[in-house]
């Protein structure tokens, strides 16, 4: 029982390094490599989760660690939190959104499987920032628009990727992928929105009852 309980355990450790390594293909060979993905079981939620995680480990060295003549933070109010924030907020925000408007045009994906895709739709941008962040402190100010030029293919890289992602998943043309992507950022906008206007009241409230509480106890004290 025992030996058979490592072997499956050997055997899905094997495949979560697979599901891994397989997130550099879906970078070179993107329409292959999303469709393999989901519908060919060659990606992991695990594998999701480790790029997410090694994203914001490398996005707060880049922010910290890069030389300020490339970029300028100020670190007396940085924050990791709002860096964890800034990454797995709009991730879970983009999974949900697509998944509610997708699930409207005869969208074939799930939301995990949106979510891997935004993840491993990612690593351009990962091992870009691997790149730029030593090399900032090498490059004269006159190369500097190298590395400017590196970040912004990192960053285009990204969209065409979660565009391909998106096709793959859903089983969808180009351009009902590129639509629904550009819906689905809408729809981001809109529950950001919706939570803040939501947040706002339920503030409001809280001091409103917190006012005429104190209100009440000072009545009760002076009479």
């Amino acid at each position: 029982m025992t030996a058979i309980k490592n072997r499956v355990t050997s055997e899905g450790f094997k495949h979560y390094l697979k599901s891994l390594k397989f997130s550099l293909y879906t970078m070179r060979r993107p329409l292959d490599g999303f469709w393999d993905l989901i519908h060919e079981k060659r990606g992991s939620m695990a594998a999701a989760h480790t790029i997410v995680v090694l994203y914001v480990l490398v996005q707060i060295i880049y922010l910290t660690q890069t030389n300020f003549t490339f970029i300028n933070i100020q670190m007396e109010t940085f924050s990791s939190f709002y860096v964890v924030l800034n990454i797995v907020g709009p991730l879970l925000l983009f999974s949900l959104a697509n998944w509610c408007l997708t699930t409207l045009f005869d969208g074939k994906g799930r939301i995990s499987d949106i979510y891997m895709g935004y993840a491993y739709a990612m690593v351009p941008q990962l091992i870009i920032r691997i790149i730029i962040t030593p090399l900032t402190h090498i490059v004269t100010f006159d190369e500097i628009m190298i590395l400017v030029l590196l970040w912004y293919i990192g960053e285009y890289w990204f969209y065409l990727l979660i565009i391909c992602a998106m096709k793959q998943i859903h089983d969808y043309t180009f351009g009902k992928a590129v639509i629904t992507t550009l819906l689905s950022l809408a729809a981001m906008g809109i529950m950001v929105f919706i939570f803040l206007m939501f947040f706002a009241v339920v503030s409001d409230g809280i001091a409103y009852f917190y006012s005429l509480g104190q209100e009440a106890l000072f009545r009760i004290r002076r009479g």
